[in-house]
């Protein structure tokens, strides 16, 4: 991957030159350190020509501005500088690297054009939107001729007034885009790299950070009795693992808040094979386990004062002659036995386990869990919202309140005793797929019930979690959702 090599914090001088970024407003009044570089009269005359009126967003490109010692001016609309917004701030900051183009160093001048003080906070907030835009993932064509060339800048030097707030801010920031960034970088790599064993592997990284990992192998889930994970995973060549990632930021006696993640780091269907068509893209259907890993890099790097536990099921789903069948009764780490109908409802029988193995060990004050579970998610809510199932209001009234912060939005989805009936079996004690209709439902009924009476919520994140729609600050095939939303959640709702 490619990103900002380096992104700085520092006061605006009174003499700058090369790449310079401005922000204007709609009345295209330019801010104090923009009009000491006196453009102002250049970029009236340039909005009239192009029509610019510096609507939210918008960009204006000057070359050489006559007059100035600049090599390029470009101005970014802030439309209504008063009715700026966090979530606008940190779109603005991607919208600013789109502008920059092949730029290798800028500074931005970080003012509000109608003068009001900008406090250092939404400087950072501009950094994450920039840091994440600038993203790609080119690992396996560095040299190649038909690689695509830099198109980010290698250095932003971010000129504001309140530099001290702005780099005590960029903490929690930076913690944030690189956990997003871990994110993509485990969704976009291929199959045939990140197996179940590489995955683990990947998430010990997260040692440097001072998060605790332990890793189960094949030999522990059998004696723990996780059937229903080791179901999917036993037609593949290559070992299942569950990774138990712990950070310790709170005080001893507080129960941790846990996030479980489905990890299928590749998903054919196993017998009940998917269509050839599209197949390439389930390298992706470990976003759950991504999201629950980058979480927790952003935890530990910004010292969050919480515990907090992160559990991964990772497999591989294959069809070979050792494969489970449709029809076969498998018996899960509580318990209860579980008809398989489909093989392709796999990520349901890795999270069961993987559930109550949490529930069980860390007895955390809630558990939520992240999975690209089902297609019927994306025909009900598309490509940008997750679907959210939930046990309890208030948690789910939290997470709704962070997807509204940080722009990674959820809608809530029923729960009801009659969808329940739909995955009832009559040969054991559930089976694993209902009927076509309201699938993402019986989906998330299916693992509630392996829930005990811990709060509880399911996303379903199939949707938003790869094949991402390209945004202000995403440019990548996967967007690392999840990350920033539940990072969100933790700080609001549960650091005091």
């Amino acid at each position: 991957m490619t990103d900002l090599a380096n992104v700085s914090f520092v006061r605006p001088a009174r003499k700058i030159a090369g790449t310079v970024v401005a922000f204007v407003g709609g009345d295209l009044q330019l801010g104090k350190a923009a009009t000491a570089l006196g453009v102002a009269g250049l970029v009236r005359q340039a909005a009239a020509t192009a029509e610019f009126k510096g609507k939210l967003r918008t960009t204006l490109d000057l070359l050489a501005p006559r007059g100035t010692e600049l090599d390029r001016l470009v101005v970014i609309g802030v439309g209504k500088p008063e009715k700026l917004t966090e979530a606008d701030w940190v779109k603005l900051g991607g919208a600013t690297i789109g502008a920059l183009g092949k730029a290798n160093k800028a500074t931005v001048l970080f003012e509000r054009p109608d003068g009001e003080a900008v406090p250092g906070a939404a400087a950072a907030e501009f950094a994450l939107g920039a840091k994440l835009r600038a993203y790609s993932f080119d690992n396996y064509r560095p040299d190649s001729e038909d690689a695509p060339k830099r198109k980010t800048p290698a250095d932003l030097a971010i000129a504001v007034e309140d530099v001290a707030g702005a780099k005590a801010a960029w903490v929690a920031q930076g913690a944030a885009a690189d956990g997003v960034i871990i994110a993509r970088d485990l969704i976009n790599e291929p199959a045939n790299v990140l197996g179940p064993v590489e995955f683990a592997n990947r998430a010990k990284a997260l040692k440097d950070v001072g998060v605790d990992v332990e890793i189960l192998t094949e030999t522990q889930m059998k004696k723990l009795g996780m059937r229903a994970l080791l179901g999917v995973a036993q037609g593949s060549a290559r070992p299942p693992r569950l990774v138990i990632m712990r950070w310790n930021g709170g005080k001893a006696k507080d129960a941790p808040l846990a996030f479980v993640g489905k990890g299928v780091v590749f998903d054919t269907g196993g017998i009940s094979i998917k269509p050839a068509g599209g197949m390439e893209d389930m390298k992706g259907d470990m976003g759950g386990a991504a999201a629950v890993t980058g979480l927790m890099h952003t935890l530990a790097a910004r010292k969050a004062k919480v515990n907090a536990v992160g559990v991964i099921g990772i497999v591989e789903n294959m069809p070979d002659g050792a494969a489970q069948r449709p029809g076969d009764i498998v018996t899960a780490m509580t318990g209860r036995t579980i008809e398989i109908i489909n093989t392709d409802a796999e990520g349901r029988l890795v999270l069961a386990d993987a559930i109550a193995y949490t529930e069980d060990r860390f007895k955390p004050k809630f558990i939520i869990d992240l999975a690209t579970l089902t297609g019927a998610i994306i025909v009900a809510l598309g490509h940008h919202q997750a679907g959210m199932f939930a046990s309890d209001d208030k948690l789910a009234e939290a997470l709704s309140k962070a997807g509204t912060a940080t722009g990674e939005l959820v809608w809530r989805m029923p729960l009801s005793a009659e969808y329940d009936k739909m995955i009832d079996s009559k040969f054991a004690d559930v089976k694993n797929a209902g009927a076509r209709d309201a699938g993402a439902i019986t989906a998330a009924h299916f693992i509630k019930r392996f829930v005990k009476d811990t709060p509880w919520v399911h996303l379903d994140i199939a949707g938003t979690a790869l094949g991402s729609p390209h945004t202000d600050i995403n440019r990548s095939w996967s967007s690392g959702w999840g990350v920033r939303l539940l990072d969100r959640l933790v700080a609001d709702s549960y650091e005091g």
